[in-house]
């Protein structure tokens, strides 16, 4: 009643052209990158360096929360961590949730004495 024919027989709703339907998307995917992707990939590597450099001696939490001092460095993979007098476990260094304190390795002049 109000509107009449003339008006319901505007122009279809017609594609456009493929820059303007892809804008969003590529906005999105940017968005995502600079909030989401690019900042899970450097906690990434800072973890994968911070497992890297753990030795002898440095008190660490693993992700289970079980907190002690490396005793030994296995091999690249595992280290042994004492977690009490006379107690110790073996764990995967990529379990290492956090060092809390680095410590100093024993020196080979203080095994001689």
């Amino acid at each position: 009643m109000f509107v009449s024919t003339a008006y319901a027989q505007g122009a279809g709703g017609g594609g456009g052209d493929i820059i303007s339907l892809m804008f969003p998307l590529l906005m999105i995917v940017v968005i995502f990158w600079l909030l989401v992707w690019r900042p899970q990939k450097k906690r990434a590597d800072e973890h994968k360096a911070m497992v890297a450099a753990v030795r002898r001696g440095d008190a660490v939490v693993t992700s289970g929360g079980i907190m002690g001092k490396v005793s030994k460095v296995v091999d690249d993979n595992e280290i042994l961590v004492e977690v009490a007098e006379n107690v110790k476990m073996r764990f995967q260094r990529n379990s290492i949730l956090e060092v809390r304190a680095k410590g100093e390795p024993v020196k080979d002049d203080a095994k001689k004495k």
